[in-house]
């Protein structure tokens, strides 16, 4: 078996939802994730609770998901995102969170949209977040927003991301996750951008559509990390897709074992995990089940 990186995004699959979902169910829907095996988890974030409120209570959750562990059981790598400089204090502040995530967008229309800045502010503080990361010891990753394209009519095209990968491998950057924001990318599409700056990126970020074939076209390019929500619920509140925005976990799983990869999740612990993300669905996304 190859070694395969999955990052389980329950912070993606809640941000956007209609009702606020309580810390403490939060904790323990983490707990269960933890318990199941997944190793790296992308929980919370760290932004203003008038534009994202689902996620006010990201201190919080934190401390009771370390303290409901059993005895034994390690927290995994936690991801806490941030999109500006008060955000980096609060998860530097959090120190049950390992990896500081940022979306860094190549689109200047997201870029306004989900964190009011131009590209050169954005460059400004990945190269603060590399360094104050680095004191502080933890991890970074970098999240090329729209990265397979864009709705908006800007120019988009690979030499676009090369661009990109290699300003972040110049300030020293050396994990990145290219994001299909908007779900604009082909099967065909992600093997050959990801074939063509492999060197440079760790993982990939998409949507639900074509799922299977997309994970497959990536894991044939070399990809070896991939980003994913149980049921594929989820997406960003300022991208339009809050409720169906995530490649469903069960696919990654299924499509990973087709290619001979297997990244260690225990099935009977994920049912649990599952009926929990069933019932986030119906009370607080009023979305249907997902069997």
């Amino acid at each position: 078996m190859e070694n395969v990186k999955l990052i389980e995004c329950p912070r993606d699959a809640w941000q956007g939802l209609p009702d606020f979902i309580p810390t403490e169910y939060k904790a323990e829907y983490l707990k269960e994730l933890v318990l199941a095996g997944f190793k790296h988890i992308d929980a919370v974030s760290f932004v203003s609770p008038k534009h994202v409120k689902q996620m006010a209570d990201s201190e919080e959750v934190m401390t009771k998901l370390s303290a409901s562990l059993p005895a034994g059981v390690e927290l995994p790598e936690i991801i806490g995102i941030v999109v500006n400089e008060k955000g980096l204090e609060r998860a530097l502040a959090t120190p049950s969170v390992s990896t500081i995530g940022y979306p860094y967008s190549i689109s200047a229309y997201f870029r306004r949209a989900n964190a009011n800045m131009t590209r050169d502010e954005s460059r400004l503080l990945v190269e603060k977040l590399k360094k104050e990361t680095a004191a502080a010891n933890r991890g970074l990753v970098i999240y090329i927003s729209m990265a397979f394209g864009n709705p908006y009519g800007e120019p988009w095209g690979p030499e676009i991301v090369a661009d990109a990968l290699e300003w972040l491998k110049d300030v020293r950057v050396r994990t990145v996750s290219l994001a299909d924001t908007v779900g604009t990318a082909s099967p065909q599409l992600v093997g050959d951008l990801y074939r063509s700056v492999k060197d440079h990126v760790a993982g990939i970020d998409s949507r639900p559509e074509n799922a299977e074939e997309k994970i497959l076209a990536a894991y044939e390019a070399g990809c070896r990390r991939f980003d994913s929500a149980l049921t594929g619920l989820g997406g960003c509140p300022f991208a339009g897709d809050n409720l169906v925005g995530n490649i469903a976990t069960e696919d990654v799983l299924a499509a990973l074992r087709k290619a001979g990869a297997d990244p260690g999740i225990d099935s009977a612990r994920l049912t649990k995990a599952l009926e929990m993300t069933n019932e986030i669905r119906a009370k607080y996304a009023h979305a249907p089940f997902v069997n």
